[in-house]
């Protein structure tokens, strides 16, 4: 994936700044108690970028991977101002295709991030990398895409903006139907930035596979290596009664 975006670690990072880390985390040792099998001191982080959750698990005195693909976002990591980001480790690695020394004993993936898997053959490949990756018992927590295609709500565009450190940060976050068919979106993400004085502007066009919640379980089941545990709200650890446009994919390693 070219990115222009991606090489701006810094501004990536303040324009998702309003993410709760705290609260995420917490929410996954919830998960942890409740569905894992074995003990967990061990996480990986894929498509980590700034990781923000992987920093506040590492200050929670877990071992801690980052896996991306991405030198610019791995850097700013190593250099990240939390006092325990040393003990985090860094991988560069595709997500499609890697793995580890040693497997870990939970992983996760966030900000739907999953979605840059291209077709259904390298979201089997993905899988079976995290399942090499993963000791039986562990969880893989998948924090997917919003998902509401009926809904007039999940075309409208999104704007927000974030500061810190004397910077400001426009972002903007759209999508758009392009291919109904191969389920294929267009998305936009654009930052513009006010930097002490500078300012600049920086766009990400990517064509993307939604993955639907009954296709995602079936290519789980299909590829074997995982039990599928369930459709989760995106704040709590109660399973889905019904389609909702913040949705958690947890599966568990065989």
């Amino acid at each position: 994936m070219k990115s222009e975006i991606y090489q701006q670690a810094k501004y990536y990072e303040i324009a998702f700044s309003f993410i709760d880390a705290r609260k995420q985390v917490d929410l996954f040792e919830e998960f942890i108690k409740k569905y894992s099998r074995i003990k967990v001191k061990t996480v990986l982080d894929i498509c980590c970028g700034t990781a923000l959750q992987l920093r506040e698990l590492a200050k929670r005195n877990y071992k801690s991977i980052g896996l991306d693909i991405n030198s610019n976002m791995l850097e700013y990591l190593k250099k990240a101002g939390s006092k325990k980001v040393n003990s985090v480790e860094t991988i560069k690695a595709d997500m499609v295709d890697f793995r580890l020394e040693k497997p870990v004993d939970f992983a996760y993936i966030m900000m739907g991030s999953i979605i840059y898997l291209k077709n259904n053959e390298d979201l089997l490949q993905h899988l079976h990398s995290v399942a090499q990756s993963l000791k039986s018992g562990g969880l893989y927590l998948i924090e997917n895409l919003t998902i509401n295609w009926a809904s007039p709500d999940f075309w409208v565009p999104q704007v927000w903006d974030m500061q810190n450190d004397g910077i400001k940060v426009k972002t903007t976050y759209k999508i758009e139907l392009k291919d109904p068919v191969e389920q294929i979106i267009r998305q936009t993400l654009d930052l513009a930035v006010a930097d002490r004085g500078k300012k600049m502007h920086f766009t990400d066009y990517d064509d993307l596979k939604l993955i639907f919640p009954q296709e995602f379980k079936t290519i789980i089941e299909l590829q074997g290596q995982f039990e599928f545990l369930g459709f989760f709200e995106r704040k709590s650890t109660k399973k889905l009664k019904q389609i909702s446009s913040d949705n958690i994919v947890l599966i568990r390693r065989k």
